[in-house]
């Protein structure tokens, strides 16, 4: 992907370094009784959290662990910065009716206060409709990388489209609308759950679209987001953690249908393809 490395974002909030603690530190209890082991009992533990679209991260390494010092960490900065703002410059020309406003991106290391509660690396990146906030420990692009084999700038990419995804519903009204059915509407493989995190993975792929059109792409970039969709199904991750499949606590939907429906934003560019409500089954 094709991105500018000195970019910097004023919608950015980097808390990195500020406390909350050391995110993965208060699930060592848990990860010693468990049989699930390490990557097993962080997606048990990741996978039903509802705004937030876990992809195996919390693996508790801070930027400077991980490798690469300053270097890295403004580089990292840098990147999400840009992906941010190239995203919500998309949605302000793509708004139902105009009018978009933006969200902010909160970057943080561990742990982090947020009006939806304390965000956790456990449970990787999340939108909060309260505040309006993203918010990422960037440690996680580490864990999609090596846990999840879904490497690359533009998978990356995806997590952050997809969070704004969410920001979007929220401004129009639909994931409120979602949340304020009944339980048994909302859970399962055909349930309001699974249909509202299928609809922002279809206008992460209508941000892609745009991307592409606009020659920020590289070879292999496509390829990079469809493995990251494919790699955090529910099925997918049901399967890794307890070797079983159980549709119904589906909450994200499966690999098929993640991959199904960013390519469907990604061909068509439109906002109004991704009506995954409409459908008798998504």
């Amino acid at each position: 992907m094709r991105w500018d490395q000195n970019h910097k974002s004023s919608d950015v909030v980097d808390r990195r370094g500020q406390g909350g603690g050391a995110g993965l530190l208060g699930l060592i209890p848990l990860l010693i009784r468990s049989p699930l082991g390490l990557v097993g009992t962080l997606i048990v533990v990741g996978l039903y959290v509802g705004y937030r679209f876990f992809l195996g991260g919390g693996l508790g390494l801070s930027q400077d662990s991980a490798g690469g010092g300053q270097q890295t960490k403004d580089e990292s900065i840098a990147f999400v910065s840009f992906v941010l703002d190239d995203v919500q410059k998309t949605w302000e020309r793509k708004y139902p009716g105009g009018k978009y406003q933006k969200a902010k991106l909160v970057v943080f290391t561990g742990s982090t206060p947020s009006a939806c509660g304390t965000g956790r690396a456990s449970t990787g990146p999340f939108y909060c409709p309260a505040d309006r906030n993203a918010y990422i420990d960037l440690s996680f692009y580490d864990a999609l990388r090596k846990r999840l084999g879904a490497p690359g700038d533009f998978a990356q990419a995806y997590v952050i489209a997809h969070e704004i995804g969410h920001h979007v519903q929220n401004l129009m009204g639909t994931s409120a609308k979602v949340h304020a059915a009944p339980k048994s509407q909302q859970a399962g493989a055909n349930g309001l759950s699974v249909r509202l995190e299928l609809q922002a993975d279809c206008y992460a792929g209508v941000w892609g679209h745009d991307t592409s059109q606009r020659k920020l792409l590289e070879e292999g970039d496509l390829e990079e987001a469809l493995t990251a969709a494919a790699a955090i199904g529910d099925d997918r991750l049901q399967k890794q953690a307890t070797g079983t499949v159980s549709p119904e606590t589906f909450s994200h939907g499966t690999s098929a249908q993640r991959v199904k429906w960013f390519q469907r934003g990604y061909k068509s560019g439109d906002p109004a393809e991704c009506d995954t409500f409409s459908v008798p089954a998504p």
